[in-house]
């Protein structure tokens, strides 16, 4: 991720050096598939502490989603510690495909 993507991100209350995986969603308020991802990661959330979870309301940082080429949503940043980009997903992830995500990052192994 750029340096000007990172700033973005951070304006918006991103901390990444606080997890081992950040996700960070860009939601709407009318959006099933959002809730569905949002739930799922607040699932996972309870039982992998190395993971940071940041909802952002699409619509009320009209900004932050040009800035960052944001065009459907749920989409979703993942980021590592460092605040390298470690993947983007635009649409619903499958539960599986997260999890595994997850876990690759927040050092569990299931």
């Amino acid at each position: 991720m750029s340096a000007a993507g990172l700033a973005v991100l951070e304006r918006l209350g991103v901390r990444p050096a606080e997890a081992d995986l950040t996700v960070v969603q860009f939601s709407t308020a009318f959006c099933g598939p959002c809730r569905a991802t949002r739930a799922r990661i607040r699932q996972l959330q309870a039982t992998r502490p190395g993971l940071a979870y940041l909802h952002v309301d699409a619509e009320s940082h009209l900004e932050a989603v040009r800035e960052l080429d944001v065009r459907r949503t749920p989409t979703l940043f993942y980021l590592g510690r460092d605040g390298t980009l470690l993947g983007r997903s635009s649409g619903a992830p499958r539960p599986a495909e997260l999890t595994a995500l997850v876990d690759a990052h927040t050092g569990v192994d299931r």
